[in-house]
């Protein structure tokens, strides 16, 4: 294998942030760490390398000029389920949240220690290709009303069309999906996108992936809420 194969099996890392010090810093130690690297100043910035590059996972930093880092991953989730790790300053619960329901993967407070930064993009990295799935093997493809998932590819699907969906959602839906109309505790679904047992986090997942798969997200169909014991998923 060539240098130039070699270097192209290695995840490509987006990495956004108007710190010119801290940019370059996390290009040569994510480098280091096995990862191609493209950096970008700001929102307008990323969006130009977005349009020509399929990025494995974005680094972005919520504090930027311009742009937020927030609304740019707002825009980015319209379209794009490209896992997103968000850099913040901002330590309040309800920030947290905030980067959440935008639909960021993970997020991590500044300032951060580097081999924090590099063990939760891998830990991204390894949800988003890791089927959460009981013993036994699932299905492949489970239809529940007008949507079509197939647990091999991680992709929803509604006539046809592919549903964009963020790698949490993704890992949420192949636990559903393979336990059809049972009760799932907000621990399991937690444990099973690797998020710590937080009820407000899951909650957050839940609450977006209505909004993609419910005709009314306020009185969910598919998607129901068990009181006291948790969510399940129903073809109803």
């Amino acid at each position: 294998m060539s240098l130039m194969d070699a270097s192209a099996d290695k995840p490509h890392i987006l990495v956004v942030d108007d710190d010119t010090r801290l940019r370059e810093l996390l290009r040569t130690f994510l480098s280091k760490n096995g990862f191609r690297v493209t950096v970008a100043s700001q929102a307008a910035e990323a969006r130009e390398r977005l349009g020509v590059i399929d990025f494995d996972l974005i680094v972005l930093d919520v504090m930027m000029p311009g742009q937020t880092g927030l609304d740019f991953a707002t825009e980015i989730r319209r379209s794009d389920d490209v896992p997103i790790l968000m850099l913040t300053a901002m330590g309040d619960t309800k920030d947290r949240i905030a980067g959440l329901e935008t639909g960021v993967d993970d997020y991590l407070g500044k300032p951060f220690e580097p081999r924090e930064l590099l063990l939760r993009i891998q830990n991204v990295l390894k949800r988003n290709r890791t089927v959460a799935a009981p013993s036994d093997e699932p299905q492949r493809l489970v239809v529940f009303g007008p949507f079509q998932f197939d647990h091999e590819l991680g992709e929803l699907t509604s006539k046809g069309k592919r549903m964009p969906l963020t790698d949490a959602e993704t890992a949420l839906l192949r636990v559903f999906t393979a336990r059809l109309s049972e009760v799932l505790s907000r621990e399991t679904l937690c444990k099973s996108v690797g998020l710590a047992v937080n009820e407000r986090a899951i909650d957050v997942q839940v609450t977006r992936l209505r909004r993609k798969i419910e005709p009314d997200p306020s009185f969910p169909r598919y998607l129901r809420t068990v009181r006291g014991q948790g969510y399940r998923l129903v073809d109803a």
